[in-house]
């Protein structure tokens, strides 16, 4: 893996458990030599992943949207920052510059990027792997909702597989580094309804 794509929240949460695991992975990335690739912004987890990487003496790209330059949230402090027209862009950018992708615990817009990122891999629009840093259960009732999902069959199991979940940084990349994509990208047919 040359580089992993992090979404992650402009806020730090509640808890600071959030924001040292996000410290934690961004100097893991770091220390494998695998570059950063993020929204660009100082703020929140995204922030706090981004300054641990660049602290770590790691590549970190940040890709951002114009507008929220303006609102000065653009991390100042990354030698490439790549600024883009839109939140469309942002996302095909960030995509097309990783290797696979990492949720850290977020709000509306990380779990639009990670399920977009993961429909794609169903798709087979590419084979990146999609992953969950599951920091302090934060995305228990996901995979809940997920098993769930499956369970009123709309979603199959091998797709849910896809994505790779762990506790701690180590761990993640660990297992991203040995996860194999099923290659079925048959959805549900007419006959499983």
């Amino acid at each position: 893996m040359r580089r992993l794509c992090v979404f992650s929240g402009s806020s730090s949460g509640v808890s600071p458990d959030y924001r040292k695991a996000a410290e934690d992975l961004g100097r893991l990335i770091a220390g494998q030599g695998i570059g950063l690739v993020y929204g660009g912004a100082a703020v929140g987890l995204m922030g706090a992943v981004a300054d641990a990487a660049l602290a770590a003496g790691g590549e970190v790209i940040g890709v951002i949207p114009e507008a929220l330059v303006q609102r000065e949230v653009a991390h100042k402090g990354l030698n490439d920052l790549r600024i883009v027209g839109s939140m469309h862009e942002r996302k095909q950018l960030m995509a097309d510059l990783s290797d696979g992708f990492i949720a850290l615990p977020g709000g509306i817009g990380t779990f639009e990027e990670l399920f977009e990122v993961w429909t794609w891999t169903q798709l087979g629009t590419h084979a990146k792997p999609c992953a969950l840093l599951n920091v302090k259960g934060f995305y228990n009732h996901l995979l809940a909702f997920l098993d769930h999902v499956i369970d009123e069959a709309f979603l199959k199991q091998v797709h849910r597989d896809m994505i790779v979940v762990a506790n701690e940084p180590t761990a993640l990349l660990d297992a991203l580094k040995t996860h194999r994509l099923p290659t079925e990208t048959k959805w549900i047919g007419k006959e499983e309804r």
